[in-house]
């Protein structure tokens, strides 16, 4: 395959892995490398990205769009729709294929596992699939009202007025014939987008791509069916996770220990315990679990977060892995009753990680 065809064809992928390995700064690799989507430092995003997170109250409305009420200066309510992720994406992506500009243009969704993804996507579902042009193999209809969203997500002034579309102050059809007649002769893509939008259907197109996260120590991972699965690519990335370079120098407040190390040494232990933990490859932590200030990981941090999650996450059912860690030397047996307990110990705890005073158990 040629470069030019390498930088054109559409990515559907899935990155995957344990919590904080740096799957958004695997996403934004992606978007740099294959397809050509700059980072913007000075509103620290990528351009021509649509970027969501799925929860459990985030709906197929959420991703589509929505009719909401909304109340005048009068006082009277009137309805308006607002457009969701995916047209806001997909307009994005129509108007430089109409344009000819032929920009690549991302959709990231974020923790795609911790939404119903099935009912999100809805009859979206279908458009996964891809044919060798890279568009999609099948289409689904729009409403009038999602394909006005739809319009004006491509910057054109579209609205309904009785069950017909206009769009900047024209007919429909007029604004059909004029932008027919404006594309050049070789926008095969341009064509297809005008003619989804003469019969009201939709479908991805070979500009458009989508890759979403999933922290895979949430469960609800295996709620996503293998119909579902099977349409993505799926990418794993392994702990401590991706950008190691730019984490190398980070150090521990009050130790010499670098906190890539540390992490190193942390999931090693984990991996040790295997017998007393399910799910071991979920259980690990990535360099990025925590957050550094001025290359520095403060103890705060790793009392609050990094040992509520092994307290709660990694070790519930079974604290001994901890106890045998923290009793070290000629020091009485521990006992963990509460986090608190724990929490108490976390020098201590530290220490032992840094010694690897694990593999003496």
């Amino acid at each position: 395959m040629s470069e030019i065809a390498q930088a054109t064809k559409p990515i559907q992928k899935i990155l995957f892995g344990s919590p904080g390995t740096g799957k958004s700064y695997k996403v934004r690799e992606i978007a740099n490398n294959s397809l050509q989507i700059q980072w913007n430092e000075q509103t620290k995003s990528l351009e021509n990205t649509i970027k969501t997170v799925f929860h459990p109250e985030y709906t197929y409305s959420d991703f589509l769009g929505k009719l909401l009420p909304q109340t005048t200066a009068g006082g009277s309510v009137i309805y308006k729709f607002y457009p969701g992720h995916f047209i806001q994406v997909l307009g994005l992506a129509y108007k430089y294929l109409i344009d000819g500009s032929n920009q690549n243009v991302l959709l990231v969704i974020d923790e795609l596992n911790r939404g119903n993804a099935a009912a999100i996507f809805g009859p979206i579902f279908q458009l996964l699939d891809r044919e060798v042009d890279n568009w999609s193999t099948y289409d689904v209809n729009l409403s009038e009202l999602e394909i006005v969203a739809l319009l004006r997500a491509m910057g054109y002034d579209a609205q309904t007025t009785d069950k017909k579309i206009q769009v900047d102050d024209s007919a429909f059809n007029v604004f059909y014939n004029n932008t027919k007649r404006d594309l050049k002769m070789n926008n095969q893509d341009g064509l297809r987008v005008l003619e989804n939008l003469k019969t009201q259907r939709i479908s991805i197109p070979r500009n458009l791509s989508i890759i979403a996260t999933i922290n895979t120590s949430d469960e609800s991972i295996y709620y996503l069916d293998s119909a579902f699965k099977r349409r993505w690519d799926w990418e794993y990335v392994d702990v401590p996770g991706y950008g190691n370079e730019k984490t190398k120098d980070i150090a521990i407040e009050g130790r010499e220990e670098k906190w890539l190390d540390f992490v190193n040494k942390l999931n090693d232990f984990i991996k040790v315990n295997h017998q007393v933990i399910r799910r071991i490859e979920d259980k690990q932590i990535g360099v990025w679990f925590l957050k550094c200030e001025n290359n520095l990981v403060t103890k705060e941090s790793i009392e609050n977060k990094l040992m509520f999650y092994l307290w709660d996450s990694v070790f519930p059912r079974d604290r001994r892995p901890l106890e045998n860690l923290l009793s070290k030397g000629d020091r009485q047996s521990i006992k963990l009753i509460t986090y608190s307990d724990f929490v108490a110990l976390s020098d201590d705890f530290i220490d032992g990680i840094i010694s690897c005073q694990w593999l003496n158990f």
